[in-house]
């Protein structure tokens, strides 16, 4: 059975019409390369000239300087088509100088009642839990508990949702206090 891929791409290689296309392929049951032989022996394509042969993108003349020229292509599309490893770590650099200077310009406070103790960049923050998760996690959690509370400040925090999490978390831990202590 001819499906209208196959006559699609007939007609795509041979330049001939629809018709010309399905008479083709169902005179060769399906099979692309008979079809072609058939209409070549019909005369309505030509073979290829220099021992040649066909794609599917379109007949391709092997004399040595197109077939050279279609392989060096080829060969340049696939050799060039993803990025290379220079320009990934370029884009990584800048990445990561992006996010130095948003972490610069925004600063994490730590404050108690309305006095703000201590004020420093995210960046720091960010070296912070990286390097010393194991310290800084724990101290920010009993800080909890002595009533200090967290905020980021800055341009890109202008949504609150950041510091109203952190406030419920504050909040939390003023509610498991109370309950101790009673």
């Amino acid at each position: 059975m001819t499906t209208l891929e196959q006559v699609e791409k007939l007609c795509a290689m041979a330049n001939i019409s629809y018709e010309e296309a399905k008479a083709a392929l169902d005179a060769a049951n399906g099979d692309l390369l008979e079809a072609i032989i058939y209409l070549e022996k019909q005369g309505k394509v030509s073979a290829p000239s220099g021992g040649g042969y066909y794609s599917s993108e379109k007949i391709i003349d092997v004399s040595a300087g197109a077939y050279k020229e279609k392989c060096r292509e080829k060969h340049h599309q696939h050799c060039h088509k993803g990025t290379t490893f220079l320009s990934m770590m370029k884009k990584i650099g800048q990445f990561c100088l992006k996010m130095i200077r948003k972490g610069n310009t925004n600063s994490f406070e730590v404050f108690k009642g309305e006095e703000i103790k201590a004020s420093f960049p995210v960046t720091v923050l960010a070296l912070l839990l990286i390097f010393a998760f194991w310290v800084t996690i724990p101290l920010v959690i009993i800080g909890l508990f002595f009533g200090l509370r967290y905020r980021f400040t800055g341009l890109d925090f202008s949504n609150n949702a950041v510091n109203d999490a952190m406030n419920s978390a504050a909040d939390a831990a003023e509610n498991l206090k109370k309950s101790v202590n009673i």
